[in-house]
């Protein structure tokens, strides 16, 4: 690789990614960058090579990284992206912003303690880059009912301000060009009663323990729903398919390859049992793909984001998925 531009933040070379990732699985960074500010984030893509891959990378909560690793410049939002501050917008309405960095709970938590409601971010794991990127949402609430403006850095270098018509939000998408970064959102709540929102918090986070396995080396929902949303990513209540209950009925709930497992208590969910590799977990996830398409004749679609190069060996030892 050609010579890369000298930041103020931490720049390392073949750096492993697998403990960065909530699978715990994948092969390293060409190039780690793990950026001070916005200022440094906007002088490194400005000064690096255009021909070079970027790729924004948050918590890894949604995350497989290949076997063979992630080519290019993997940058990392750390402790300059993660304060969050509450202010209010020219009608007096409550706001938050917060840096990419910050974690949705701890968003959602430090706006109910200011008496605003953003609850629909607490049980969605990850950071509010990854957030905003997919339009995350959860109990009928979305990114696209609340976003006021992000702020993000373009793969040439450029700060910019977005608005959620530039974003184009739909269902656990928007139109965010590639290598471009969110370093910050602004987001506007309805008042609450702060005793009142941390309670519907703890409801949402013993529902969700209650149904997903959230004790399990996972990335979240594997699959987006096959149907039943709007093009704004609002829930359509004249549909009812969901993922898990597709899975579910074609015979995979509980489905292995190796050491990766489709989760017996939400079908869903990908689970490293322990000593996956990422071959495993993006095979078995395929395989299932399969297999509910010859089941229902719906093609599932990948939210989990999957990224790098294959391993150099990738055999599957234990054959097919099996139930």
């Amino acid at each position: 690789m050609s010579d890369l531009p000298t930041p103020r933040g931490r720049l390392k070379a073949d750096q492993p990614l697998s403990d960065l990732t909530w699978l715990r699985v994948g092969g390293p960074a060409e190039w780690l960058f793990k950026p001070e500010d916005a200022d440094d984030l906007a002088g490194f893509l400005r000064d690096l090579d255009p021909a070079i891959p970027v790729f924004p990378m948050g918590v890894g909560s949604n995350l497989i990284v290949r076997d063979g690793g992630i080519r290019g410049v993997v940058i990392r939002m750390g402790r300059g992206f993660n304060a969050i501050e509450i202010g209010q917008d020219e009608q007096g309405r409550g706001t938050v912003t917060a840096g990419a960095a910050a974690l949705d709970a701890h968003v959602a938590r430090k706006a109910a303690d200011a008496g605003l409601d953003l609850t629909f971010l607490r049980t969605i794991p990850g950071a509010i880059g990854g957030a905003v990127r997919m339009n995350a949402g959860c109990y009928g609430s979305y990114v696209a009912d609340h976003l006021v403006e992000a702020q993000a850095v373009t793969r040439a270098g450029e700060q910019v301000t977005l608005t959620p018509d530039d974003l184009q939000f739909a269902y656990r998408h928007s139109t965010l060009p590639e290598g471009w970064v969110i370093t910050q959102a602004t987001f506007r709540a309805e008042a609450g009663e702060p005793d009142a929102l941390r309670a519907k918090m703890d409801e949402q986070v013993a529902r969700r323990d209650e149904s997903q396995p959230t004790k399990e080396r996972t990335a979240g929902s594997t699959f987006r729903n096959p149907a039943g949303f709007s093009s704004t990513g609002r829930a359509d209540d004249t549909h009812e398919l969901k993922a898990w209950k597709v899975i579910d009925d074609a015979g995979l709930r509980g489905a292995t390859r190796g050491a990766a497992q489709m989760s017996p208590k939400h079908p869903n969910f990908l689970v490293n049992m322990g000593g996956a590799s990422a071959a495993d977990l993006e095979g078995l996830g395929e395989e299932v793909r399969k297999k509910v398409f010859q089941h229902s004749g719906l093609t599932l679609e990948w939210e989990v984001i999957r990224i790098g190069d294959p391993g150099p060996e990738t055999p599957n030892t234990n054959g097919a998925a099996k139930a």
